[in-house]
């Protein structure tokens, strides 16, 4: 999995922040649970103490997922890319053709994304669709439960 992630330097901070955080705080609480249960003596039957090392293991996992995500970044300058096109780093309103109605999206990296308030991986099949279409070009996107139509109506950029 050499494939790189396009990401800000925003989102890079949070990533980085976020595996800081779990490293120094969180996995020392998880070690200091496995040292008690490990002091309550025969190990095989102590339960707390297999729960907490399975703790271990889920943060390991995660941190050793963010630190893979850290190493492929590739940190996007989104200052330097078209401001008549839709993308990384862009705001898009698009009017689905299907039903009529508009929906938001942001275009942004790993770190950044909230599927809530519209913020969308750029890596994402949607904004793939989306991707180097202009005001007023359609993008069809192929979705599991068909081909959906999308009209660019409006790009804007953060500053």
């Amino acid at each position: 999995m050499s494939e790189r992630l396009p990401m800000t330097r925003t989102g890079f901070n949070k990533i980085k922040a976020e595996v800081d955080f779990l490293e120094n705080e969180e996995m020392p609480k998880i070690e200091h649970r496995i040292a008690t249960a490990r002091g309550e003596g025969d190990l095989s039957e102590n339960a707390e103490y297999h729960g907490a090392r399975e703790s271990q293991g889920m943060l390991q996992a995660k941190i050793n997922l963010l630190r893979d995500k850290l190493a492929r970044a590739e940190l996007i300058d989104t200052t330097n890319l078209p401001r008549d096109q839709v993308v990384f780093g862009c705001t898009v309103v698009v009017k689905d053709l299907d039903f009529g109605d508009e929906e938001t999206f942001m275009l942004v990296g790993h770190g950044e994304e909230d599927y809530d308030l519209g913020r969308i991986l750029a890596s994402s099949p949607l904004a793939q669709g989306l991707l180097g279409k202009k005001i007023g070009e359609t993008a069809e996107i192929v979705v599991p439960a068909g081909t959906t139509r999308f009209e660019v109506v409006s790009i804007s950029f953060e500053e």
